[in-house]
């Protein structure tokens, strides 16, 4: 399908939305229209995150709304990937602490993105989009990207090093402001004004196949062909990847998640996570579940059941419209108290992990993907039609299976766990919700 039709498409869709939408998630909008709202796209292990809600660090969890203030802390064996508006990423790795200081934007359009590295390692892939300014601090140094850069910063006890893989660098710090280009490493002695040494070759370390990885999947499926049916390119990579664009007569085109059978609903798993500034907004607990719930409206079509539809204004916290749903379904609802914790809903089915070493994951109708990890299964527009016809389908998995242990405890083995992932209660971030964040259905 051309660039163009795909254009006339949306135009069209938006059109319609505008039209027939209905706000069901009585959520507030923005309190600042200059902040920011950027996706935490990866969490695998043990990961927390601080929101400035007065409760310290708690669990972080998948497609959590990072803005202004947050921070992040992976533990020992916890990685996390935060993704831009304009598909850039930044990717920590184990015992890593980062702090957003400044996410915003100018009146000019332009984003301001402020990260510093506290402690531990960071991959940072720059896009490079004109007039966006992104900052990293670490130590005493302070590195700005202008262009399309993609580097790795290592803080030790002693010393912090930058490796350049793409791109140029400009670092300003105590011992002056400096350029460093592809392929260079600089150490700073962090015991001796930040003094540097500059070597013509790139150190390998343990974590830049993994970082590699994950750049490889945005690459793949981050089709330019669909670059028109959002605002921003995070998540469109998911959207290729976990499901698939469609031609619904008299609504034009639409997107649903593989393994969605009638009886899903776009809201059986994620949660009600409060922050300041914002209150309660719902969190899509699917690895796509970012661009439909921030972005367009979802559908109920009696052939093809939920489907999301783009089109409208983009939406940083408040959540999805709805329209025309069935007889049956019930509009979520944020919490209705004044608590600040987190409220997890838990209503659809969860993957089971089979296999001596865990590399076989069996699928349900209705999952739409909870679980799978971003590529880690081949063809899953094929699996998702034995799965429609079967009910379920085994499926051999290459990567680690990720993004679901907020909903369900964390992953353990089938021995332990009676046969794989299982949803059990949750306890909230808030003493208000303290005996139960686990819900059954909308709240």
């Amino acid at each position: 399908m051309s660039s163009l039709r795909i254009k006339l498409l949306l135009t069209a869709a938006a059109t319609f939305s505008l039209l027939l939408t209905v706000p069901s998630l009585t959520v507030p909008a923005f309190a600042d229209s200059q902040a920011r709202v950027v996706r935490l796209s990866l969490v695998q292990g043990d990961v927390q995150v601080d929101r400035n809600t007065g409760q310290g660090y708690e669990k972080a969890f998948l497609n959590l709304p990072i803005t202004q203030g947050v921070k992040l802390h992976t533990k020992n064996d916890g990685r996390a990937e935060v993704e831009f508006e304009d598909g850039s990423t930044l990717r920590v790795t184990p015992n890593t602490v980062i702090a957003f200081p400044q996410l915003s934007l100018r009146d000019s359009g332009a984003k301001v993105s402020a990260v510093q590295l506290q402690e531990g390692t960071a991959y940072v892939n720059f896009a490079g989009a004109k007039d966006n300014e992104f900052t990293l601090t670490f130590a005493h140094e302070k590195l700005s990207l202008a262009h399309a850069a993609h580097l790795r910063i290592e803080m030790a006890d002693t010393t912090a090093t930058l490796a350049v893989f793409n791109g140029d660098v400009q670092v300003e710090g105590d011992s002056g402001t400096m350029a460093v280009s592809k392929n260079r490493t600089t150490t700073f002695d962090l015991t001796n004004g930040d003094n540097y040494t500059l070597a013509k070759d790139l150190e390998p370390y343990p974590f830049d196949a993994w970082d590699k990885q994950q750049d490889q999947y945005h690459q793949q499926y981050a089709s330019n062909a669909y670059s028109s049916y959002s605002p921003y390119a995070y998540g469109t990579s998911d959207l290729n990847y976990y499901g698939n664009f469609f031609n619904a007569p008299g609504y034009g085109m639409m997107w649903q998640p593989y393994f969605a059978g009638v009886g899903w609903d776009p809201f059986m798993s994620g949660a009600w996570a409060f922050s300041p500034g914002f209150g309660y907004g719902w969190v899509s607990g699917y690895p796509w579940g970012w661009t439909p719930y921030h972005y367009g409206s979802w559908l109920y079509l009696p052939t093809y059941g939920w489907a999301w539809q783009p089109g409208g204004t983009w939406a940083g916290w408040t959540g999805p419209r709805t329209i025309h749903p069935p007889a049956n379904f019930v509009s979520p609802q944020p919490p209705s108290n004044s608590g600040h914790g987190t409220v997890v809903v838990n209503r659809g089915p969860n993957p089971i992990q089979q296999g001596r070493s865990f590399n076989r994951m069996e699928i349900s109708r209705d999952s739409a993907g909870l679980g799978i990890p971003r590529g880690g299964i081949k063809n899953l527009s094929q699996l998702s039609s034995t799965v429609q016809q079967q009910g379920f389908a085994t499926a051999k998995v290459r990567t680690a299976p990720v993004g679901i242990s907020w909903w369900n405890r964390g992953y353990s083995s089938p021995a332990s766990q009676g046969g794989g992932w299982h949803g059990g209660s949750t306890s909230s971030a808030s003493a208000a919700h303290s005996s139960s964040g686990h819900s059954s259905g909308h709240r």
